[in-house]
Formats: C-alpha cells, structure tokens, sequence
C-alpha cells in the first residue's frame, strides 16, 4: 500500500482559515451563514430582512431600511476538525485550537440630512477555515502534518436609495484583506520528509470587487429582495521559498529550487434572493436562497514558480446553493426573539477528501436561536447560538492517493451584538 501511494502521489489541497485575531471558519464552504449575530440568529435568511448594519455585505440596499445606527459584533466560534486514516492502518487525527474570535463593525447614516439616501459600511470577517494537525500517522512507515490559515477581511463603503415607498436600491464598493499560510508534510518511518509543500510564512493580497442590492416592498406584508456580490479579485500571493520547501519525491519528482513562487486566490462571486413576510404583525418569516460560484475559484489551482514551475493544488469544489429560513418573534416593544436553519450540500464529495484534508468544508446543516433586546431606546443588545452536526466524508477505496480515509467537521458558536440607534 506504500510503495501504491508512492507511485500515485498525494496532491497538495489548498485550505483556508480567517484569521486575524485569530479567526478561523467553514459554514456555507469556507463563508459565514451570517455576520453578526442577528444574521446568524436567522440563519443567515436577512436578504429581503435587514436588521443590522451589516447588511453592508449582504445586502447593500438594506443599509436605507435599519435607520441611524452602529452596530459592534463579537463571535466565539468553536469548530472541531479531524482526520482519520484508520482505513489504511493508521490513526485519527485532530485539530488543535477550537476557539477563535470573529469580530465585525458597521454603520449608517443619512446624508447631508437626507431621507432617500444613506451611506455607511464597515469591516467584517467573512469568511475562512483554518486546520493545524500534529504528526499522525497514515499507515505504518507514513505520517502526515497539516496546517492551513487565511484571512479575509472586506471592507464596505456603501450608498443605498430610497427610489420610493417602495424600491430601495444598494451599492457597496468591496476593498479586501486576505492572507494565505498552509503546509502539509508526508514523513517516513525515518523522520525524513517524502513530501513537502511549505507556505507557513503567511503571504497578504489586497483586493476588489462590488456589491448591488434592491428591496421591494410588494404590499404592507411582503418585502423581496436580491443582492449580487461580484467575483473579488486579488493581486498574487508571493512567497519567497527555500529549496526543499516544495518537495515533490513521493511524486516521483523532487525538492523544487528556491525563489518566489506565486498563488492567485479570488473570492467567488454569489446572487442571493430572499422574502420576508410578516404573517402577523408581531412575526416575521424571512427565506433565502444563494448561489455561491465556488468553482471558478476553488476547483483548480496551482502555485506557480521559477522557470515555469507548476504546482497544482485542485481543490475540485462544486458551486453551491444554500437555503436559508428565519423566525422573527416581536415577544413585546423590547424583546425579540429569533430561530434561523441553514442548508448547503458541501461544495466537496467522497472522491475529493484526499485533495481537502486541510480544507473539511464539508459541513452542510445549520440550527440557530438568537434574542434581542432593546434596553432604551438607543441601546440594543443581541444574541445568538449556531449549532452545526458533525459532517464526514470518505475517500471510496479505489482512490489512488488516500483509500478510506475521512475528514470531518462540526461546529458551535456563541455571538453578541451591541447596536446604537443614533
């Protein structure tokens, strides 16, 4: 089985994690449910429903909906990821680290005292995974080490109209923060290293891309929306590597020279359509769904270097569609309460797990609840909790690289929310 998986080689997954001040997340793929924990609380179905400024990302039009306001969001998110090689003789493996920070601010206001036009924005961690594996062992005389970070950060300048009574239209201009890291190994029984692909030392990229957005109130019940986030562009990663820092010897190849080698990494565009519908005055149900255009830019990859160089990383993922519902519960003047679900089939199947065992986005199912309480006036405070079954996928046995083996993800997480009506 050795001497097979020698022949065959193990391809080099790519895998992303958010990670400023320590972020690191997957829901639908490797982008938040929801910002904040209003979203969440609705599981993330707040297209034709805006409640909080950050819409700025969701949905720009929404920014002329929400009133003067600040909103300051903090979200404890605790996912728990492993490995299991067990097929082939080998051992489970899990990730260190299951507690990480994802904070997000946002505003609007009118302008020059305006009642049809706001403009507002804000900066929000949207979206990332990351995985840090110790040394475990793949089949006797083999093991495997991974690690995997990147953060995406968008900042949201936005401007929405109040065409009329009815028509709200948004526009939000993306300016984006990312940073890439990611390692995986293959070791002997030795100690010596079979296959390396070392990018530990973070590489950052800036990049672009726009938002539009609409709401239409249908009738004193009915609000539609959509929203469209264009693909954001980044420059090219670059990293400055040693000899032996990409190591291809399981591939039949070998240590790869030094120099710069190069990663282009976009953010996949989405269109999202929602309703919300206010059964009675005091609820409010709200649906989503969103297609997420994970293909063009996470099926294939490849790192490129000196003279040419090609290293292909071929995540595979499929684009996604995601539904989302959501309950909004007026209890009286002050209290809110909210219960949101989530749905989107992983954007990866059985036969990539052996290309994504540092990238598990591989979760599909989420349950949320959440509150609001408005203490003044001015002040609100909300909550939420999003629990996430664990999702395992595993390579079929006549997989060349990794036979049988599993990556599985499970998620939690806790969020408040701190907003000011101005």
């Amino acid at each position: 089985m050795y001497q097979s998986i020698r022949r065959s080689g193990v391809f080099i997954c790519l895998a992303s994690g958010l990670a400023a001040t320590g972020v690191a997340q997957a829901t639908n793929g490797y982008q938040l449910i929801g910002i904040g924990a209003y979203q969440k609380s609705l599981g993330g179905a707040v297209t034709a429903n805006p409640g909080s400024a950050m819409t700025a990302i969701t949905n720009p039009a929404g920014m002329a909906r929400i009133g003067k306001r600040a909103d300051f969001s903090m979200e404890a998110f605790m996912p728990e990821r492993s490995v299991d090689f067990t097929a082939t003789g080998g051992e489970t493996g899990k990730s260190s680290v299951d507690l990480y920070g994802i904070p997000a601010i946002g505003w609007t206001a009118p302008v020059n005292g305006r009642d049809d036009l706001w403009f507002g924005g804000g900066m929000y961690g949207t979206s990332g995974m990351g995985v840090d594996y110790a040394q475990t062992e793949v089949m006797p005389g083999l093991s495997f080490d991974g690690y995997s970070n990147v953060m995406l950060w968008q900042m949201a300048p936005t401007l929405a109209w109040q065409v009329d009574d009815r028509l709200t239209l948004g526009a939000s201009l993306n300016i984006n923060y990312q940073s890439v890291a990611f390692k995986q190994r293959f070791i002997n029984a030795l100690g010596d290293v079979e296959n390396n692909f070392d990018l530990s030392r973070s590489s950052s990229a800036f990049g672009i891309g726009a938002s539009f957005g609409l709401l239409f109130d249908v009738n004193d019940r009915l609000t539609l929306g959509a929203a469209y986030k264009s693909k954001q562009v980044f420059g090219d990663h670059a990293y400055n590597l040693a000899q032996g820092d990409i190591d291809m010897s399981m591939m039949g190849g070998g240590p790869l020279p030094a120099g710069t080698y190069k990663l282009g990494l976009d953010f996949p565009q989405q269109l999202a359509l929602g309703l919300a519908y206010r059964a009675i005055p005091a609820v409010t149900v709200s649906a989503d769904v969103k297609w997420i255009n994970w293909s063009d830019t996470m099926d294939k990859l490849a790192v490129t270097g000196p003279g040419g160089i090609s290293v292909p990383m071929d995540p595979g993922w499929d684009d996604q569609t995601v539904y989302a519902l959501g309950v909004d519960w007026a209890v009286n003047n002050r209290l809110n309460l909210r219960a949101g679900f989530n749905y989107g089939k992983s954007p990866i199947g059985n036969e990539d797990v052996s290309r994504n065992l540092i990238l598990p986005a591989v979760v599909e199912t989420h349950y949320t609840l959440g509150a609001g309480y408005n203490m003044d006036g001015n002040w609100e405070l909300a909550f939420h909790y999003m629990y996430v079954p664990e999702k395992t996928f595993q390579a079929p046995a006549t997989d060349p690289m990794l036979p049988g083996s599993k990556i599985s993800l499970s998620e939690q997480s806790f969020g408040v929310n701190l907003g000011y009506r101005f």
